[in-house]
């Protein structure tokens, strides 16, 4: 099957059809050590306030 009929296809389902299809592609990406490892240090470092706002994500961005 061509990557062009995939596309026919995966355009032919339902939105749920699509979310599905979605969640079941990224879900063993979601599943690997490396992935459980670097989301823990994430979140071990946002618990520590290191984190950027909002705020300051705009401020970055309007200075260029």
């Amino acid at each position: 099957m061509s990557l062009l009929e995939l596309k026919q296809k995966v355009a032919r389902l339902s939105q749920r059809g699509r979310r599905d299809l979605q969640l079941d592609l990224i879900k063993p990406r979601h599943s690997t050590p490396a992935w459980r490892r670097a989301t823990a240090k994430t979140i071990r470092e946002m618990q520590a306030g290191k984190f950027t706002t909002i705020e300051q994500s705009e401020a970055r961005i309007a200075r260029g």
